[in-house]
């Protein structure tokens, strides 16, 4: 166990250190000048000089790149030093980029596991429920609501579901459009996250919940089901004792791997109902060429991805007895 914590350490940090690089050369050889961008078209050569003298951006690639590491013979701190802590100065919040960056990480991160709370253990209950008996009238229910709403996208889904609530045409006015976290108005924090969470369940569960099903469906056809069920056993016996652990090795993974999809993928749930998230800033920092931002946030989404996998990998392991840790 911990060669193999060890050796996907190791993954999470060559991997992370690859696309810090990536991420380098890519704003390096990309259109649009940084000191432009900071300060405005009208800018003069002599200020957009001055900028570029001020922050390092005079000094070649490798330079600064080490410089943004914190790393190197050369390394002063004065610019950025991600091992020390400094993740740069943000020119489109101008701010360090520490200043901002963690609490729309919080933000996101709570509307993310409140979402991840929901989504997991209903997909497992809808997909078992329609997986057990294939073909009855609660499958072919499950299965068109699960369509439905997996090939409905989420700013349609946010759109109908403030259509319903926020707008008044309907129902009356039940929950907020708008979900700014600002408390002390009209509208408590926890009303505000209840429609973007529901969005984002109402995307995500659909395609759990079809994954759970066809291995459920695939489970109750095996051998040892049906050995069970000639031996006397109740149907519910058979299906949690027997059925529902093994019809859970696939689809665990994928259901586990849908937190790193919430955290890195909401920025259009961030955008319909103006949620000061994780997702949004990436967005708006790419716009404005905020290259201090947009790695940070960059290298944040990989920590996140890379270590979902990890925990995905372990928890297939321990379900499945027949694969050794490696």
């Amino acid at each position: 166990m911990v060669k193999f914590f060890a050796k996907r350490f190791g993954v999470l940090l060559f991997t992370m250190l690859a696309v810090s690089f990536i991420l380098f050369v890519t704003f390096e050889f990309s259109p649009g000048d940084q000191a432009k961008s900071a300060l405005g078209q009208y800018a003069t050569k002599e200020e957009l000089d001055l900028y570029r003298v001020r922050n390092g951006l005079e000094r070649p690639f490798l330079s600064r790149y080490l410089e943004w590491l914190g790393v190197g013979p050369n390394y002063s701190g004065e610019f950025s030093g991600l091992l020390q802590g400094n993740l740069g100065f943000s020119h489109r919040w101008r701010a360090p980029v520490n200043t901002f960056i963690w609490d729309r990480l919080f933000n996101t991160t709570i509307l993310a596991f409140i979402a991840f709370a929901i989504i997991a253990p209903f997909s497992i209950v809808f997909g078992v429920l329609a997986g057990m008996r294939e073909g009855s009238v609660l499958d072919r229910t499950i299965s068109v609501f699960s369509s439905i709403t997996t090939s409905t996208p989420e700013f349609a889904t946010g759109v109908i579901l403030m259509t319903i609530f926020a707008s008044g045409t309907f129902l009356p006015v039940l929950l907020p459009g708008t979900s700014t976290l600002e408390g002390g108005g009209d509208w408590s924090v926890a009303s505000q996250l209840m429609l973007p969470v529901a969005t984002l369940t109402a995307y995500y569960l659909g395609y759990l919940v079809r994954m759970v099903r066809a291995s459920m469906v695939e489970v109750m056809t095996r051998p040892y089901v049906r050995t069970a069920v000639l031996k006397g056993l109740s149907f519910p016996d058979v299906v949690v004792k027997h059925a529902l652990r093994n019809a859970l090795i696939t689809p665990f993974t994928a259901i586990l791997l849908q937190l790193n999809f919430l955290f890195t993928s909401v920025v259009v749930t961030e955008a319909v109902f103006a949620f000061p998230g994780f997702g949004r800033m990436i967005v708006d920092a790419a716009l404005y060429h905020d290259v201090a931002t947009v790695q940070a946030g960059t290298l944040f989404a990989v920590f996140v991805v890379v270590t979902s996998q990890i925990v995905g990998d372990f928890t297939y392991m321990l379900l499945n007895p027949r694969i050794r840790f490696t």
